[in-house]
């Protein structure tokens, strides 16, 4: 291992600037389905699901419904099992920490790219496992990736939300595979090409990360991945000291020692519970709307094939701003934490009332994503792109800076994978809703948006709770202090 201290500030770049490149690159590609999905209709996929069927004035018409169901299915499988497995790889993590993890993932992500690269309209079937490892490796990569928000101290949050913007915006990867299909290189080169990346991840795997965990906070000369020269502990201080971040120092100072909780009370406490509807009620709007919007345009353009093609290369387009729109939430985070802290708010509770405007900030992007989509407005869905973004941005960044501030850092794998695989339970509803639409409403998703938008509301039970847990708290403080002066 390194012990090479004046080099740590190289070392942190560079972990932090490839881990970027590899969440936008290869992480969340799956979230590009829709430029994908055009391809596999383009070449046939499930093409024997479509069927000739007469209409009302006698003219032979091709439905392709049953394609567009076997597609859906596709991406919901990789929806879910993307959230389902999470729960397993955040508790190997935790267990074993990030070299074994990125090891499974890494073998994962060269199976599903394989598969994609191999698979012909004849192997359509190919699509199921291939797009879920795509999508679970994926969610590794970010997963580890996370931690290195643990490097940059104060910066932690918006670290972490760079980091997820970077996961969300690797949807534009299928919008090139896309426009290079279009300009005449067949899909298995690019899928051929994305295996072939896998020796990025290998070369970061040993050489810029951890085998084990980052620490929060970091001890004193903290060093990992490629060395120098051999240490005799690695991965841990040279000495016994500590160096603590701002925060941490803070919260040392003023706030006695404290056992941590469990894992089991993690689990039952209100946090986790409404945490987990305020997720997966907004993941499910969004996967919803993802996984129906090559359906969807069809509708709003009449069939114009050429029309529906532009409206998916904006969409793929606006997947890219992600990561210029997740700092600003992290920066938000941030900047209150300060705030709150120069006011005398201990540390941890500083931290815990920074999280509740971007809460509230999701759920209502959310709100206003939903309202968006559900009117059928072909121009209209232009912003309607955008509100999904910014939901996005603001879902994943929160949801791993909420969960990393609420809970002890010991149980963060296992309590955002609980999170995130419980939520793969409610996003099989986006599978029904297909269903619904295609079976009961013509093809219009016009009454689910509606029904989608009002459940997106409770999804403010959470932002709701915990600022009036913070209001508690400041309550019991300010009591305690009066207190201490009667006393006097």
């Amino acid at each position: 291992m390194l012990q090479c201290p004046k080099g740590f500030g190289v070392r942190q770049m560079l972990t932090l600037i490839t881990g970027m490149v590899e969440c936008l690159c290869f992480a969340g590609i799956v979230f590009g389905w829709a430029s994908l999905v055009f391809i596999l209709k383009t070449q046939g996929y499930f093409g024997s699901h479509c069927v000739n069927s007469t209409e009302i004035d006698g003219s032979q018409v091709l439905d392709c419904s049953g394609q567009d169901e076997q597609l859906s299915g596709v991406f919901t499988a990789a929806s879910v099992m993307n959230n389902f497995l999470t729960l397993l790889t955040g508790f190997i993590f935790d267990r074993f920490g990030s070299f074994v993890v990125r090891l499974l993932g890494i073998c994962l992500y060269i199976s599903g790219t394989l598969m994609l690269a191999f698979s012909t309209p004849a192997l359509s079937l190919l699509l199921f496992p291939a797009l879920p490892l795509i999508a679970v490796s994926g969610r590794i990569f970010l997963i580890t990736n996370i931690q290195v928000a643990n490097l940059f101290g104060d910066h932690r949050s918006t670290i972490i939300t760079v980091l997820s913007g970077s996961y969300h915006s690797s949807a534009v990867v299928f919008l090139i595979i896309k426009l290079l299909y279009e300009s005449g290189i067949p899909i298995k080169a690019s899928f051929l090409f994305m295996a072939a990346c896998s020796i990025f991840h290998v070369l970061r795997t040993f050489f810029l990360l951890p085998r084990t965990l980052i620490p929060y906070p970091l001890p004193q000369n903290y060093t990992y991945g490629f060395s120098c020269g051999k240490s005799s502990k690695p991965e841990e201080s040279v000495n016994d000291g500590t160096q603590k971040t701002t925060d941490q120092m803070e919260t040392a100072e003023e706030e006695p020692a404290k056992p941590e909780k469990t894992f089991r009370e993690c689990i039952l406490s209100r946090f986790f519970f409404f945490c987990l509807i305020w997720f997966s009620v907004i993941e499910l709007r969004i996967y919803l709307f993802i996984g129906t919007l090559n359906p969807a345009l069809h509708l709003l353009t009449d069939e114009d094939s050429s029309l529906v093609s532009q409206f998916i290369n904006a969409f793929a387009f606006t997947q890219l701003c992600a990561v210029l729109c997740s700092p600003w939430n992290g920066f938000i985070m941030d900047r209150l934490k300060r705030k709150y802290r120069d006011a005398g708010m201990k540390g941890q509770e500083a931290e815990l009332n920074s999280t509740v405007v971007s809460l509230f900030l999701a759920s209502f992007l959310a709100l206003l994503f939903s309202i968006s989509a559900a009117i059928p407005v072909l121009l209209l869905q232009y912003f309607t792109f955008a509100m999904q973004v910014l939901t996005r941005a603001f879902l994943q960044g929160t949801l791993a800076a909420f969960v990393s501030v609420a809970f002890p850092p010991c149980h963060f794998g296992k309590v955002y994978g609980l999170i995130v695989t419980l939520a793969s339970a409610v996003s099989l509803l986006q599978y029904a809703c297909f269903v619904v639409v295609e079976s009961l409403l013509d093809g219009d998703p016009l009454y689910v948006n509606i029904a989608m938008a009002v459940l997106v509301l409770f999804s403010l039970i959470h932002p709701v709770s915990v600022f009036l847990h913070c209001r508690k708290l400041a309550s019991q403080q300010t009591q305690q202090v009066s207190l201490e002066k009667i006393q006097q």
